[in-house]
């Protein structure tokens, strides 16, 4: 038993957990924009930005997390995160003034997903399967944080209408404990680490990164995939409750896309394995452009709503494994989860922006029309920013001079 806390599968069964919990909590936050901005007397827009402070918070202390889960291991990291992940669901439950709910649920939620989610993960996921495997196991846990999302919907839903919001925050507070266990299943030994992997410094590394005209244009894609799937997750049901739907069916529309997102994102990494991945990158942005552009074409309704939400799922966080592998071709494992966390910067500062503007735009226009109709040009730029990658690893610096 001891040896099998050592295997790749292990890594992988318990990396997937973590994400399960830290992604499904996550996005269920949606649900509580519209009890506490009614209760509180806040507008959308102070819901929403605490919401985007909190995409940018993850955003720009991703790439420090993922430099000290490269250097001390996933296991702790995840440990300091499920800390202020329980402390920030509990202060935002006490919130009384928007300041407090974005220092909470904004800071403190923001800096614990730096820590449990993807870029973390997926550093001791990449370095535990060899380049052939890679793909598909990043493709897994990435299906699990969508299984997360389908599960813990209908809970948190649940939850608010039983509970009430404050008490459904610290029960989910609760449930993060669970992954305490987990993350020992992820502890990494530093020693030959760097020996094994490379001794490139974390500085020469992101710097070689950073010249790099394809880290660059996979970065701009990843900022338009966080600006679409932050500003749906946050602002659909909102969206469906103004169209007089029920507020049933904005829930049931997030747990769709957490459903058929498990089914997208192990088919992308099935598929990176085969094909060029910055294509497939490609293509899950123009399509996404083109589901939004049906959705907003045909009558609104409850079952055009879930056709689009497995439509939408589909194509969610098949993005996740595919960025990252394409990370490690270009740089390899070493450090993987600092320069994944780079380009995940980029994803959070379009997630910052979906989700702010969502709110911004509805509140000064009374109507989501136009961003909804930013998110589809952003698909066409998001394509054509991924089509030139090349998923080589750059010439060294001195074949370079």
């Amino acid at each position: 038993m001891t040896s099998f806390w050592k295997t790749p599968a292990a890594a992988l069964a318990c990396g997937s957990l973590i994400l399960t919990l830290a992604m499904g909590v996550r996005h269920g936050f949606g649900l509580f924009l519209p009890p506490m901005s009614m209760e509180l007397g806040w507008g959308r827009e102070t819901f929403a930005f605490a919401l985007a402070l909190q995409n940018l918070v993850w955003g720009f202390t991703q790439p420090v997390i993922g430099m000290l889960a490269d250097r001390w291991g996933g296991g702790r990291v995840v440990v300091a995160g499920v800390v202020l992940y329980c402390a920030g669901l509990y202060g935002m439950a006490s919130s009384t003034s928007p300041l407090m709910l974005a220092l909470t649920s904004g800071v403190a939620i923001g800096t614990a997903l730096s820590c449990c989610t993807f870029s973390v993960v997926s550093g001791v996921v990449g370095r535990r399967y060899s380049p052939a495997q890679r793909t598909q196991a990043l493709g897994i846990a990435g299906a699990a944080g969508s299984f997360g999302q389908f599960a813990m919907l209908p809970i948190a839903e649940y939850l608010i209408s039983g509970l009430g919001w404050h008490n459904a925050l610290l029960a989910l507070g609760a449930a993060i404990l669970f992954m305490l266990p987990a993350a020992f299943g992820i502890v990494e030994r530093s020693e030959g680490h760097a020996a094994a992997l490379g001794a490139t410094s974390a500085r020469e590394a992101l710097a070689e990164a950073l010249r790099s005209r394809d880290y660059w244009l996979l970065s701009l894609g990843f900022f338009v995939c966080g600006f679409q799937v932050v500003f749906i997750a946050i602002h659909l049901p909102a969206f469906v409750l103004d169209a007089g739907l029920s507020p049933k069916v904005g829930v049931q529309a997030l747990a769709l896309i957490g459903l058929f997102n498990i089914f997208g994102s192990y088919l992308a990494g099935r598929l990176g394995a085969v094909f060029r991945k910055p294509y497939l990158l490609g293509g899950i942005y123009i399509a996404r452009s083109l589901v939004i552009v049906a959705y907003l074409v045909v009558p609104m309704t409850a079952a055009s709503t879930y056709v689009f939400s497995a439509a939408m799922g589909f194509l969610w966080l098949g993005t996740v494994p595919l960025t990252n592998a394409v990370v490690a071709s270009m740089f390899g494992v070493r450090h993987l989860a600092m320069l994944a966390g780079t380009v995940f910067l980029f994803h959070q500062v379009g997630a910052f922006l979906g989700s702010w503007l969502g709110g911004f735009l509805f509140d000064s226009t009374g109507s989501y029309a136009l961003i909804w109709w930013i998110s589809i040009a952003l698909g066409v730029i998001a394509l054509f920013a991924n089509l030139p990658i090349r998923e080589h690893p750059p010439a060294p610096v001195a074949a370079r001079a």
